[in-house]
């Protein structure tokens, strides 16, 4: 049964973000968390935003024995390692191996580790973990879960002087796509002869569809977009668009075989190029939260967006 102070709440947030000037209006359609950097995300119905991002997003990262981080760049095969996040614990399964079970408000101990060239402060998951990993992936490997003492800031040239915190993230809280890109994006693979690709090979935070009613999203208009506000039941989440997304290989690994390909990232350069970072390909937008922490957010929420104009 809805609470009905929560769905009042909503429906006022929903009303506040009806008379807020807008430019066009879109609905969440997805929510995914990477709880370990790197493997598998956890569709998720709901999920709170923290000033990080969405909560127990990249909380674990896997590093080499030097304490340097691992990804599917290197090692396709973490998009294999599939977490699901339960009440007290996270448990991580991966073909032919046991399932690894990881209490959520538990460590072992401090750890150094290093994430695009940044010293870390983290905690070392243990032994049982690190063997684990290491079995899978056929290189010794360990589990570190982020120190939320540390301080990673995002970088303020491109958030406007503004400090924006995260936890193992590629710089940035959270990853928004819409729904128009990927389906433009397909439309180029049908026309090349090739299949379609599931949204997951873009590791989005949030996923924006159409509203019932008024325009369709354009693809990537993600791109041309200041803030987003979403309705929730305890008001309006504001998010800001700062910087687009450069796409590393990530996308070329089939998260349904855990095998490298060419054709997506061939594509992506074919269209994609971003004046802005000096032609690197970009796909999707990096945002930071800047009201509404602790709020929850829902798929099927409203989104009003505003444009930019540089």
């Amino acid at each position: 049964m809805n609470n009905p102070t929560n769905q009042t709440s909503a429906n006022t947030a929903t009303a506040a973000l009806l008379d807020m000037d807008s430019d066009l209006s879109a609905t969440v359609s997805q929510l995914i968390v990477y709880p370990v950097k790197s493997c598998a995300g956890v569709p998720l119905k709901k999920a709170m935003l923290l000033g990080t991002g969405l909560e127990w997003d990249r909380a674990w990262m896997v590093v080499d024995s030097q304490g340097e981080f691992l990804t599917q760049r290197e090692l396709p095969r973490m998009a294999l390692i599939k977490p699901q996040l339960k009440t007290y614990e996270m448990v991580l399964r991966a073909p032919g191996m046991l399932a690894l079970h990881i209490a959520l408000d538990q460590v072992e101990a401090p750890a150094q580790v290093q994430l695009w060239g940044q010293d870390m402060a983290a905690y070392d998951m243990g032994p049982i973990a690190a063997q684990w990993f290491t079995d899978f992936l056929g290189t010794p490997a360990r589990l570190v879960r982020f120190d939320p003492e540390h301080r990673y800031v995002s970088d303020m040239q491109w958030t406007g002087g503004i400090e924006a915190l995260n936890q193992f993230n590629d710089g940035y809280p959270l990853l928004v796509i819409s729904e128009a890109s990927l389906d433009q994006f397909n439309e180029k693979r049908a026309a090349q002869g090739l299949p379609a690709v599931g949204m997951d090979r873009f590791r989005p935070n949030i996923v924006l569809g159409n509203a019932a009613t008024g325009p369709a999203l354009l693809p990537h208009d993600e791109d041309r977009l200041e803030q987003l506000q979403i309705a929730t039941a305890q008001g309006v989440v504001q998010l800001q668009l700062v910087k687009p997304c450069s796409r590393c290989p990530i996308p070329n690994v089939d998260p349904a075989t855990g095998l490298m390909g060419f054709d997506v990232g061939d594509l992506l350069q074919s269209y994609r190029r971003n004046v802005r970072l000096d032609g690197a390909v970009t796909f999707g937008m990096n945002a930071i939260v800047r009201h509404g922490t602790e709020h929850f957010l829902q798929v099927g929420q409203a989104v009003s967006a505003i444009y930019r104009f540089d």
